[in-house]
């Protein structure tokens, strides 16, 4: 088992930054690749990013490509996501997400364990 707590979200202004952090504990964190996902009222739950367990191997929706960046600390049991320039279609509900593999992937159906997700509201 992995249990994963996301913080960091919030109310910002269209163009500003927000980093969210998920902590995870339970089994070795390091062999497991790591993503986030997002969930706007009435929408699907969809792909951010991802990582895998070195950080070698990363993946990014279009949408957020050039102003999100994924990243993790092994030894801290944590990943990040940095949102830059953000939008207010961006504004969700974020969730960090784990594999029991270490290859990341887009799919949400890949991911094993999931945090409970962080408030994000970004304001026109």
């Amino acid at each position: 088992q992995v249990q994963l707590v996301e913080s960091g979200g919030g109310l910002v202004q269209a163009g500003g930054s927000l980093r969210l952090s998920c902590a995870a504990s339970g089994r070795t964190f390091s062999n497991n690749a790591m993503g986030w996902f997002r969930q706007a009222p009435g929408k699907e739950r969809e792909f951010v990013a991802a990582i895998n367990w070195s950080g070698s191997s990363i993946y990014y929706a279009d949408s957020v490509k050039g102003r999100f960046t994924i990243s993790r600390d092994n030894a801290k049991n944590t990943v990040y996501l940095q949102m830059n320039s953000l939008k207010p279609e961006d504004t969700a509900v974020y969730y960090c997400a784990a594999r029991t593999l270490y290859i990341p992937a887009r799919v949400r159906d890949e991911y094993a364990f999931w945090g409970q997700g962080t408030q994000v509201t970004v304001s026109s």
